[in-house]
């Protein structure tokens, strides 16, 4: 979505778009400071490339933010797996509860698939569920720069009350150049 873009570009962020079929290669030789799962279509484990690429994009501990498919994929690749809703969730106003910030948060959203909580690994928490069924709506690893979340924090029109997740994704980013430094 270009309000991705934007709210990157926001951040002072140089970005690099390139297509879910990249390898970790091609990613590479960019030598990003950061990587970005878009949200796409579909179910999320038809996209095993863009998975097996995860995996090693973790493995280099580079930041990783994902949102819904992104979410998804960064997920599958740590392990966890994803089931089909019974409806989705489709549009806006849907309540969000932020663990970390112990906030409610009104999100958009547009997803038939979910991450399994009893399949999350001990390395990751979840850091948001659906107040509607109480699925998980993000998710952070304890040992690696990543996170991810199901909704849409870039909407527009819609509620901006997650905006705050891609200043999260640039002082990550900042936290890991430092980190290379020392």
């Amino acid at each position: 979505k270009k309000n991705i873009l934007n709210l990157l570009s926001e951040q002072n962020m140089e970005l690099i778009i390139m297509p879910a079929t990249s390898n970790i290669e091609d990613i590479l030789n960019h030598s990003p400071d950061g990587i970005f799962l878009s949200n796409g279509p579909g179910d999320p484990a038809a996209v095993h490339y863009a998975i097996d690429t995860v995996k090693e994009l973790l493995k280099i501990n580079i930041p990783i933010f994902g949102i819904c498919l992104g979410h998804q994929i960064l997920a599958l690749a740590l392990g966890a797996k994803t089931y089909k809703l019974k409806f989705g969730h489709r549009g806006c106003n849907h309540p969000v509860k932020s663990i970390n910030y112990k906030k409610i948060e009104i999100t958009s959203q547009n997803h038939g698939f979910s991450v399994d909580e009893n399949s999350i690994p001990k390395d990751v928490i979840i850091t948001h569920y659906s107040l509607n069924d109480n699925t998980v709506e993000g998710i952070k690893c304890l040992d690696k720069p990543a996170f991810s979340v199901q909704y849409h924090p870039e909407a527009s029109p819609g509620p901006h009350d997650s905006r705050y997740l891609f200043d999260t994704f640039e002082q990550l980013i900042k936290k890991n150049q430092y980190a290379k430094t020392q």
